[in-house]
């Protein structure tokens, strides 16, 4: 069995600890957040949850695989039964974006007749040459942004839910006699993705909320399936990030969520709510969307 107690302190044990309703663990850096994050998922099995009923979401693949090969490591040197039977190999674990296109994949986007596919980045900076050229724009102008710059400024715009000539003249003055160009190529690229049944990375994210809000079935098939939704670096989510994580936690469920104290990243505030004990002193529901 692990002494809990005695190997972690008491801040981490009481977060490792909080398995029930919603709750968010704020702490500096080098508090040991991931270290939480593993014994939880450990005491989250040893407590009968079953692994495929939690998902795990973090920024990389690499950050997610990690933590459950850690996780499982650790049940296995516990000696607990719960090894013996896959232990956390069938956690969910992986990025806000491959969650994202795993539920679009059993359910359709919103709109599109046939199924999605998804766009790499070499598609995505095609079909914006391809819109920029059928719209004549740019021809012959050397001061008119190159269009990976054209797509870093969309996806820019998008994430942080702000106009894209508002963005413009915060960060790239030099750029706004061709505001209204770019717009244009935005709108093209929307159309043109919509009628070849394409999806960006950023699509994914909004198509996903879209589809959770539109469709009772599919929100009750992830509420059904995903009983813990545990977030890493919340503090580093966009806004839609941040409802999606909401809606998935739904008003009375198993979500926990890690941030940093000393970062100023794009989430909204936390609502308060039912509280539970961790690292510090801000522990809240999720915030509602």
């Amino acid at each position: 069995m692990i002494d809990y107690a005695g190997e972690l302190n008491k801040a981490q044990l009481e977060a490792a600890a909080a398995l029930d309703g919603p709750v968010l663990v704020i702490a500096g850096a080098g508090s040991g957040k991931t270290r939480t994050i593993i014994y939880r998922l450990v005491r989250l099995v040893e407590s009968g949850v079953p692994a495929p009923s939690i998902l795990l979401l973090t920024f990389t693949r690499k950050a997610a695989r990690e933590m459950i090969e850690r996780a499982q490591n650790l049940l296995g040197r516990s000696g607990s039964s719960v090894s013996d039977h896959g232990g956390l190999a069938s956690v969910q674990g992986g990025t806000f974006h491959a969650f994202a296109y795993s539920i679009l994949r059993l359910f359709r986007p919103e709109g599109f007749t046939r199924d999605a596919t998804v766009m790499d980045a070499a598609d995505m900076t095609a079909a914006l040459q391809h819109c920029k050229e059928e719209l004549g724009l740019g021809k012959g102008d050397h001061s008119f942004p190159k269009t990976q710059t054209v797509h870093a400024y969309l996806s820019k715009s998008r994430n942080r839910e702000i106009a894209l000539d508002s963005l413009l003249a915060r960060e790239a003055q030099h750029l706004l006699p061709h505001a209204s160009s770019v717009q244009r190529m935005a709108d093209a690229y929307v159309a043109f993705k919509r009628e070849k049944a394409l999806l960006d990375y950023d699509d994914l994210l909004f198509e996903l909320e879209k589809l959770l809000r539109a469709r009772k079935d599919a929100l009750a098939y992830c509420w059904n399936r995903y009983r813990y939704i545990m977030i890493d670096e919340y503090q580093d989510t966009n806004p839609v990030q941040a409802r999606i994580g909401a809606l998935l936690a739904g008003a009375d469920r198993g979500a926990f969520a890690e941030t940093s104290a000393d970062s100023r990243g794009a989430a909204p505030a936390p609502r308060q709510g039912n509280e539970a004990p961790g690292p510090s002193s801000g522990d809240s529901a999720f915030p509602q969307g």
